[in-house]
């Protein structure tokens, strides 16, 4: 189905080569979000922006979920993500632990919004649908919407990424062993190294942005699609957060607060914002002012 003289059109699998058109367009900015990625296709993308000679012209930004437990599932190549950093010198990537959707966009002439990852099965094997957009105005509108989200993200370098992808064939050696029950020991070193790689995604949280301004620049992010009541703000905010919004635990990570203090710190941040005169609030709904 084609609507609006071939605007929107309908992605059935396999989609791999409205991706490759995709990525055909792209000459300033390719943006991509999705939770698994896997290496082949980030080599499939290097490839067609190399034989376009825009490798070192297009910024490649990714908005992923970094967390341990999809490398060792297989389902994220932390590889993919080094290959797009040493071959794409303005490459960008982002850390947010509540990334589901699977989004591609070239500059502002063509969105992919899709169920499908950027995986081999993801492209070819499983049964996706979605669709693709090539009207301006709405591929802004979504680049506008993830560049939002990437900027409540932590950036990561692909340094760090080196670093991580070292610490994870550590923990996958680690849970081979204790998966096998080899010895009980080797289930609670795996246990504690798994600790310690949240902590040390954490630690990207909070470095060069304090709790506050995270949760500040996510309120007015919430409210400049329209005014919220604080309980409806509170499970958004926690969809987009899920690690500084734990109520089980309270973590303090280079002077930055993680977990069940979380709703505190969201009122801090709203009467900080008030008092700016950034955000109003009518007795009933949080709204960003008019002149805000």
């Amino acid at each position: 189905m084609i609507v609006g003289q071939q605007t929107i059109s309908l992605l059935r699998s396999p989609w791999a080569q409205t991706l490759h058109g995709l990525v055909s367009l792209v000459d300033e900015d390719l943006l991509i979000a999705c939770p698994f990625l896997k290496r082949s296709a980030a080599e499939h993308i290097v490839s067609l922006l190399a034989q376009r000679n825009r490798l070192d012209s297009v910024r490649v930004r990714i908005i992923t979920d970094l967390r341990p437990e999809s490398t060792l599932a297989g389902s994220l190549d932390l590889s993919a993500l080094t290959e797009f950093g040493r071959k794409i010198p303005a490459f960008e990537l982002t850390h947010l632990p509540s990334v589901h959707a699977k989004v591609y966009v070239a500059d502002c002439k063509m969105a992919i919004v899709t169920s499908g990852n950027l995986t081999e099965a993801g492209l070819y094997g499983n049964v996706e649908y979605g669709i693709a957009l090539r009207e301006n105005g709405i591929v802004k509108e979504v680049r506008s919407d993830f560049e939002g989200y990437a900027s409540l993200g932590a950036k990561v370098s692909v340094e760090d990424v080196g670093e991580l992808s070292s610490e994870m064939e550590e923990l996958r050696a680690l849970y081979k062993r204790a998966e096998k029950s080899i010895r009980e020991q080797a289930r609670h070193a795996f246990q504690e190294k798994l600790r310690l790689t949240h902590v040390r995604l954490l630690r990207h949280r909070a470095k060069g942005k304090t709790t506050h301004a995270i949760f500040s620049d996510t309120i007015k992010f919430l409210l400049s699609k329209g005014p919220l009541r604080t309980e409806e703000l509170h499970p958004l905010i926690q969809l987009i957060h899920p690690d500084l919004c734990d109520d089980s635990v309270d973590r303090v990570i280079g002077e930055v607060h993680f977990g069940k203090k979380w709703k505190h710190y969201v009122r801090t941040a709203q009467q900080h914002l008030k008092r700016r005169g950034e955000i109003e609030f009518d007795g009933a709904r949080w709204r960003l002012t008019q002149r805000d």
